[in-house]
């Protein structure tokens, strides 16, 4: 954490020193986000600060480029009231196990870690392309853990997704409980679960605790907790 602390204090250095318009737009941490940039520290920080505002316009470009389905859901009230939510329903070439209630960052986020990580790294390291995501779901209003005196869950904001399997295309399936402990798919799973550091606040999988022996919990809290 404090080495990729460094990363960005470094670039922030060469911001100040160099001049940041002579920065290409990507290492810029004061340009605009592009769903074209690549990940890493930067665009994880872009992510981190987009208004609501620039949110909504960047998951409007990715559905124009199907990077995502998704659509709006109206406003809900209640004890755990949901605003400018969205429905997603696919990730592009890569389908959902069901559609799923998110947040505009938790979209967004999604859409960009499918795209430039999961996909990618599944085709490289497992020899086949990536064609669905099975989930435990990501709206629930619940405390953490279901504990009454614990904080509200950050699924209770639709801004986590536990992500439970995957499909490739060459008909293998392959699920976070079994695949975990298995020694070919196991590095595979490994490298997913480090590559979301880069898009969502925090990443738990089975070697966070028992709880998530089943699935990767994503979620938007945090900045690049992943274990």
């Amino acid at each position: 954490m404090r080495g990729k602390s460094l990363v960005v204090i470094c670039i922030l250095l060469a911001v100040i020193f160099v001049g940041y318009r002579y920065l290409p737009s990507y290492y810029n941490p004061f340009a605009p986000l592009q769903l074209s940039d690549p990940p890493g520290r930067i665009t994880q920080f872009k992510l981190r600060r987009l208004s609501p505002q620039d949110c909504a316009a960047l998951l409007t470009q990715a559905n124009q480029q199907r990077l995502i389905s998704s659509a709006p859901v109206a406003n809900s009230g209640g004890d755990c009231p949901l605003t400018d939510v969205v429905r997603v329903r696919d990730f592009g070439p890569v389908k959902l196990s069901s559609s799923f209630l998110a947040s505009c960052p938790l979209a967004l986020s999604s859409a960009l870690f499918v795209e430039q990580q999961a996909r990618p790294l599944s085709q490289h390291m497992m020899g086949s392309a990536l064609t669905r995501i099975d989930h435990l779901g990501s709206y629930a209003c619940r405390n953490i853990y279901n504990r009454a005196d614990a904080r509200r869950s950050e699924h209770a904001s639709a801004e986590a997704l536990d992500l439970s399997g995957f499909r490739l295309a060459n008909g293998e399936q392959i699920t976070v409980l079994r695949g975990w402990r298995q020694a070919r798919t196991q590095p595979w799973l490994r490298a997913m679960l480090s590559a979301s550091c880069g898009y969502y606040g925090n990443g738990l999988g089975p070697e966070y605790n028992a709880a998530h022996a089943n699935h990767f919990h994503l979620g938007m809290r945090g900045f690049g907790l992943c274990r």
